[in-house]
């Protein structure tokens, strides 16, 4: 079962599952259904936990959470919890602070506790701060919480640019090697976890690393928050078990695998997955062929029909204008690039567009300030590979959803 918000997007029923087992978003549903948190975790014990579980990193990198944790040593740390959310087709951290803030705000204190963190930040945009607000006021043991605003910006939710907002107001990543766990909010170590990883850590800390595997695989522990969206019925958040197939995921998302050409997975940093890669498991090692990881938890799909060079093309402007304009690869290298995606997408008889544009790929890569370049020449590379039969059509003056171009 799902409800829609107000943005009408389909998300988890309250009441089901296990990130929205309680049935209403207030501290009393939300310990009628968890009970109440457990105060007596240390650092080790958490980490052991943890590491016992195999949760990984919800927010994009998949990075196990126990060892981000460990890499906070030193003096008192800061803890952030991270819903800024930036990435246009995710909707589950939006959906998981409306219906469970109570379960993040748990993982953020049990982090926070277990390191002796001296200050715990929740970073989100403000339609969800309203919320949040309101859980914190609920409880004693939240009022140390800072809550801090989010811009709506697709490099608002990059680790250094969210140091940046809490220190600065202004959410752009910093050019800058050193760790956050060593160096972050203010000089201090700080751990920054996605909400959704939080939230995660709370059912660990809670009922265990036994229980939290006895959903998904033995690779891909536990459940993830999918964001489904494109030609689909309607957009969907939906939670699944860890090493759920392509195929499924549609199919919850009450879209057809069969009429389905490709979807992107992971976001606007993402790679596409053709649809003979539908029986893969969405996870880093099942999408391996393709180039493509999980990420945020987001699948994006494109129907039979319809131009795959059309979809992305929008995609790849988006990415130039949403830089910070800090470094050359940004300021130069990606609105070129979207040049030349755009042209091949609009029909453009210039047989060296498509070798251009992968030129300009392997030129902003690894050059940036922060890795907002990379990510955008990883798409457009995904894109010219999954969609090579359409680039040649298009170069040809054909496109295979109908438009031909006498030119």
């Amino acid at each position: 079962m799902s409800t829609t918000t107000g943005d009408m997007v389909h998300v988890p029923a309250l009441g089901t599952g296990r990130l929205f087992a309680a049935a209403a978003p207030s501290l009393a549903a939300h310990e009628a259904a968890y009970g109440k948190r457990a105060l007596d975790w240390t650092r080790e014990t958490l980490l052991a936990e943890l590491e016992a579980s195999g949760l990984a990193g919800r927010g994009g990198a998949g990075f196990p959470a126990w060892r981000k944790l460990s890499s906070v040593t030193g003096r008192r740390p800061v803890v952030i919890a991270n819903g800024a959310e930036g990435e246009p087709l995710s909707r589950k951290d939006a959906a998981l602070l409306r219906g469970a803030p109570h379960l993040v705000l748990d993982g953020l204190l049990t982090a926070g506790e277990a390191l002796g963190a001296a200050q715990l930040f929740l970073y989100a945009p403000a339609d969800s701060l309203a919320i949040v607000g309101r859980a914190v006021s609920e409880r004693r043991d939240a009022r140390r919480v800072k809550l801090v605003e989010a811009p709506g910006t697709f490099i608002a939710g990059e680790a250094s640019a969210v140091v940046n907002a809490l220190e600065t107001g202004n959410a752009v990543p910093r050019d800058t090697t050193a760790r956050l766990s060593v160096s972050g909010f203010r000089g201090l170590p700080t751990l920054l976890h996605n909400i959704e990883t939080l939230a995660h850590l709370a059912l660990v800390a809670r009922y265990g690393a036994a229980w939290f595997r006895k959903a998904g695989t033995a690779e891909d522990p536990g459940t993830r928050l999918v964001s489904v969206s494109g030609d689909v019925p309607g957009d969907a958040v939906i939670e699944v078990e860890g090493g759920a197939r392509l195929r499924d995921i549609l199919t919850a998302a009450g879209a057809g695998a069969g009429s389905t050409a490709a979807v992107l997975v992971g976001g606007f940093h993402g790679a596409w997955v053709p649809r003979d890669g539908f029986d893969r498991p969405m996870t880093a090692a099942g999408l391996a062929r393709y180039a493509a990881r999980p990420g945020a938890g987001i699948v994006y799909a494109v129907a039979e029909g319809r131009c795959g060079l059309a979809a992305a093309a929008p995609i790849a402007r988006y990415l130039a204008d949403s830089s910070a304009q800090q470094c050359g690869p940004c300021m130069f290298g990606l609105p070129a690039m979207a040049t030349v995606l755009e042209r091949i997408a609009a029909g453009e008889r210039t047989p060296w567009l498509a070798s251009e544009a992968e030129r300009l790929a392997g030129v902003v890569s690894g050059r940036g300030a922060c890795r907002h370049p990379d990510g955008t020449a990883g798409f457009v590379r995904s894109t010219l590979s999954v969609f090579r039969n359409e680039v040649q059509a298009h170069l040809g003056g054909v496109c295979s959803a109908g438009p031909r171009w006498d030119r």
